[in-house]
C-alpha cells in the first residue's frame, strides 16, 4: 500500500479522553443488542481517529444509536500503520484523521467504501476536495500554515512568500518536520504547487534554509520556541496558532497567499463486515447532525475544534477567522498523495540534516 508511515507525534488530547483512550482501543458501556436503522443486529463499530473531538462524539453517537463503539485515539502515522498490518485482516471500520492524501492511497488500493456520500449542502471549498468515486469526505478544513507571530516582537509580518527569503527574517523562521507533523507535508507540497513543481518547490525551501530556516518536530515545540523567542515567525497549523493564542494573546496570526487547505477526512473500511460498513454511515451521518457538530465544536475549543465547517449555514468558533478571508489553495491528494515518502525523505536529506 503507498501509504507513508512516519510516525506522527500525537497532539494535545482532550484531557480527560487522554487519560483513558490515547493509543488504546477502548469499548464504551451501552451496547445493546437492538437493530440499527437497517433492522440488523448490532455488531461494535471500530473508529480510528487522530481527532481531539473523537471521544466525544464517538461517545455521543453510542449514547444516540446504542451502537457498541470502540475507538483507538492515535496520531495518524501509528493509525495508519495499524491499517497497513492488517490488510488482510482489519480490525477498523472507519478511519477519521486530517489530511486526504492517505486517503486517497487507501482508495487507489479498493480498501475503502465508494459511493457514499451523506445529504449535505457542501460548500464550494469541501466540493473541490469530496474525490469523484466518493470514498471519503471531508468534515472540516484548517489551513497549512499560518504565521504565528509575537505582535510584541514582531510590528510587521510578512505579507507574501517571498519576503521570508529576506535578511530580515535569517534565523527567525521555524517550521515542523514533516516527516513527523501530519499537517506539514501538505503544507511543503502546497508549496511545490504554487511554485510550479517538485524541482522548484525543494528551491525555495533550500533557500529558506540557507536563511536560517529552524525545523522543531510538531506544531507545540514550534510554537514553543517562539514563545522562548528562539524564532520570531512559527509556520504551523492555524488551529494549533489559534489555541496559543488563548494562552498568549500577543500571538496573532498571518495568512500568507496561498495557504493549503487542511481537510479533516472520515472513510469507510471497504473490507469491513456490511453490518459494519452500515454502522460507520450511521456515524458519519451522525458528525454532520447538528448534535454531531456540536460535539465537535466542544470537544477540543483551544484545538481542533477550531475548523472550518464543509456544509453550509453550519456554525464555527468565534476565534476563527471568517472562511472567506483566506487566501487558499487545494492540494490534489491523488497527485501529491504517491509522492508524501519521496518528498519527505528529501526534506529530512536536505533540509533537516
Amino acid at each position: 500500500m503507498n501509504i507513508r508511515l512516519g510516525l506522527r507525534q500525537p497532539r494535545r488530547r482532550l484531557a480527560a479522553a487522554a487519560a483513558v483512550l490515547v493509543g488504546t482501543a477502548v469499548a464504551l458501556t451501552g451496547c445493546g443488542a437492538a437493530a440499527t436503522q437497517s433492522g440488523a443486529k448490532k455488531v461494535p463499530l471500530v473508529v480510528y481517529a487522530a481527532e481531539g473531538y473523537d471521544a466525544n462524539t464517538v461517545a455521543a453517537f453510542q449514547a444516540k444509536t446504542g451502537i457498541p463503539t470502540q475507538l483507538v485515539d492515535d496520531s495518524t502515522g501509528p493509525l495508519l500503520a495499524r491499517i497497513q498490518a492488517q490488510i488482510n485482516n482489519p480490525q477498523w471500520g472507519l478511519l477519521w484523521v486530517d489530511g486526504d492524501e492517505a486517503f486517497a492511497a487507501l482508495d487507489k488500493q479498493h480498501y475503502l467504501v465508494r459511493g457514499f456520500e451523506p445529504k449535505v449542502s457542501w460548500t464550494a471549498a469541501a466540493l473541490r476536495v469530496i474525490p469523484p468515486d466518493h470514498s471519503y469526505v471531508p468534515t472540516g478544513f484548517t489551513a497549512m500554515p499560518a504565521v504565528v507571530y509575537n505582535s510584541q516582537v514582531v510590528s510587521t509580518p510578512p505579507t507574501n512568500w517571498l519576503q521570508l527569503l529576506q535578511p530580515q527574517w535569517q534565523n527567525a523562521v521555524g517550521m515542523n518536520n514533516p516527516a513527523v507533523s501530519g499537517p506539514t507535508y501538505p503544507f511543503v507540497a502546497g508549496m511545490m504547487q504554487y511554485l510550479g513543481g517538485v524541482g522548484q518547490g525543494e528551491s525555495y525551501f533550500q533557500q529558506l534554509k540557507n536563511n536560517g530556516l529552524k525545523i522543531f518536530p510538531t506544531n507545540k515545540p514550534t510554537l514553543a520556541a517562539l514563545i522562548q523567542g528562539q524564532i520570531k515567525l512559527a509556520l504551523v497549523q492555524n488551529s494549533a496558532g489559534l489555541g496559543a493564542a488563548f494562552q498568549d494573546p500577543n500571538l496573532k496570526l498571518a495568512y500568507l497567499n496561498p495557504v493549503t487547505l487542511l481537510p479533516s477526512v472520515i472513510g469507510i473500511d471497504g473490507k469491513a463486515p456490511k453490518q459494519e460498513q452500515v454502522e460507520a454511515e450511521e456515524f458519519v451521518n451522525f458528525v454532520f447532525s447538528s448534535a454531531g457538530q456540536h460535539q465537535r465544536l466542544i470537544g477540543d475549543p483551544h484545538g481542533d475544534s477550531l475548523f472550518w465547517p464543509v456544509v453550509k449555514g453550519y456554525p464555527q468558533l468565534s476565534s476563527v477567522p471568517p472562511f472567506s478571508s483566506i487566501p487558499y489553495q487545494v492540494l490534489n491528494a491523488y497527485t501529491w498523495g504517491p509522492r508524501e515518502a519521496s518528498v519527505d525523505e528529501w526534506f529530512s536529506n536536505n533540509i533537516v540534516a
